[in-house]
């Protein structure tokens, strides 16, 4: 009896942007009705590789097949045409727009006369049918992360979508969301939907997945089964090596306090109070790790801290001065503050700047980077770029090129590199490991354990409860902008972080 063809098969697949060879001679069998996961560090060519399949790149050489025939993938169009739909990690909805305006939109053959009250019932019916909960008349940019993910997958859906690519779809999830997601894929493969699965999260591949490929450096190193294999041996394919997933580390000597935070009050972008009176203190060689859901007010605490937001009342002070009111450079320069932003694309880089350039953008008007504020010194920028990206194993072609085309963890590594380099004694870090591989996850943890030895005081904002675990001295749990109790990590049961992340307060360590 012959054997079926895998619903997707790749078969030696080249991608190369100039020099770099992103993929190299991949190949992937994806069998219908299931979930394959892709693995990889970042930078491995996963998301090319993706990018390929959905038709945003031509490939240089190989073959695509689906259901064993060879097809040509010049576009998104038609690759929805042959029924390849790709949800990306940065959602492309617009909103001011309702969910059903979203799903139709672009939509071939809506034309003008566009009936969309039908088309919110057709979408009603297909959310019913997976279980989505979505309102179709709901405005986009009212709904949670969650549910905007499932609005980009009932795009998909809508249009007849047989394999969805989804690319990192957890780390826009808080830890809550997480379950209810996964079982929303186990309805979609028991619908008969194949689902090709990016991501770093290892315990999710094993829970979810039937398959998993491995890549490194633009190849496939491995295609098994999940149900033959662990965590630790899926991490050794992704880097190389064995990855220490609990790091040991010996608690420093603490000492006085370097960060206090006091009463302080904060207005979120909707004028809506996202701080509500919050006392914090971080001492000398010390890692406050800020646990919660995300949304209840870490970012705006986090950017008030570090300049970039005016709080309404309170105060913050670094080693006994108040830094309330002064500037973001006033902070790292007479005060040594530094900031590790959520989000590494808008906040923390340019984009089209090199990453040279962006090794100094806390520094490119002072010594010795600039000759009275003014002549930049080129030659001593690139030395300090690429003796930062020895030092923090940065995967790049050169320092000369623009930051964009890093992989995020990569990207995360030249901002924590310059942040660190600029001799701060406080460092804020929120979210500094999301979307990373299990390697730059250790190189992370290990870098601000590093700092925390040199009586470097560290707030560690996260969502990813066992990476606070894995480093923190103390961990603050926030709820509706208000601190509802601070534990050690011996006290950091999942029952205790539930109920303060609820909101149910206990008193403070």
């Amino acid at each position: 009896m012959a054997t079926a063809h895998p619903h997707l098969a790749v078969e030696e697949l080249s991608r190369s942007f100039g020099p770099l060879k992103a993929n190299d001679r991949v190949s992937l069998h994806v069998a219908r009705g299931s979930v394959h996961a892709v693995l990889g560090e970042n930078g491995a060519g996963k998301t090319t590789l993706m990018n390929v399949l959905y038709g945003l790149y031509r490939p240089d050489e190989g073959r695509i097949l689906i259901d064993g025939k060879p097809v040509e993938i010049g576009s998104p169009r038609a690759a929805l045409a042959l029924g390849i739909g790709m949800v990306h990690q940065h959602f492309m909805l617009v909103g001011s727009l309702s969910v059903a305006e979203n799903v139709v939109l672009g939509l071939e053959g809506a034309g003008f006369a566009l009936d969309l009250e039908t088309h919110r019932r057709k979408l009603a019916e297909l959310s019913r049918s997976f279980g989505f909960d979505v309102d179709p008349s709901e405005l986009v940019w009212r709904l949670p992360m969650g549910v905007q993910q499932r609005v980009e997958i009932l795009k998909l859906l809508y249009r007849n979508a047989d394999i969805l690519i989804l690319d990192e779809p957890t780390s826009v999830l808080t830890p809550v969301e997480v379950g209810p997601f996964l079982d929303l894929l186990r309805r979609l493969r028991d619908a008969g939907k194949t689902i090709l699965l990016i991501t770093h999260k290892l315990e999710e591949v094993m829970s979810i997945a039937e398959r998993v490929t491995v890549m490194r450096a633009g190849r496939v190193v491995a295609e098994l089964a999940t149900a033959g294999t662990s965590p630790r041996e899926l991490a050794r394919l992704m880097v190389g090596r064995d990855v220490v997933f609990d790091i040991e580390h010996e608690r420093a000597p603490i000492g006085a306090p370097r960060l206090s935070v006091e009463g302080l009050r904060v207005k979120s972008d909707r004028g809506i109070e996202a701080v509500a009176g919050v006392d914090l203190e971080v001492r000398a060689g010390e890692i406050l790790g800020l646990a919660g859901v995300d949304g209840n007010g870490q970012a705006e605490l986090a950017e008030a801290i570090a300049g970039l937001r005016r709080p309404e009342a309170g105060q913050v002070r670094i080693d006994g001065a108040e830094v309330t009111h002064l500037s973001v450079a006033d902070r790292l320069h007479e005060h040594g503050l530094g900031y590790v932003p959520e989000d590494r694309q808008r906040t923390g880089l340019v984009l089209d700047n090199s990453v040279a350039a962006n090794t100094i953008l806390r520094s490119y008007r002072v010594e010795p980077f600039a000759r009275h504020g003014l002549f930049l010194d080129f030659p001593r920028i690139r030395a300090h770029a690429e003796r930062l990206v020895r030092a923090y194993d940065v995967r790049l072609r050169d320092v000369d090129q623009p930051v964009r085309y890093l992989s995020g963890g990569n990207q995360q590594k030249v901002i924590l590199a310059r942040e660190i380099e600029s001799d701060a004694k406080v460092l804020v870090v929120a979210q500094p490991c999301k979307g990373l591989d299990v390697g730059a996850i250790e190189f992370v943890q290990r870098t601000l354990l590093a700092q925390r030895a040199k009586g470097v005081a560290i707030l560690y904002i996260s969502t990813e409860l066992e990476h606070i675990l894995m480093a923190c001295d103390r961990i603050a749990v926030i709820a509706r902008g208000r601190i509802t109790g601070i534990l050690t990590p011996q006290e950091a049961t999942a029952e205790r972080l539930g109920l303060l992340m609820a909101g149910s307060r206990t008193e403070a360590h």
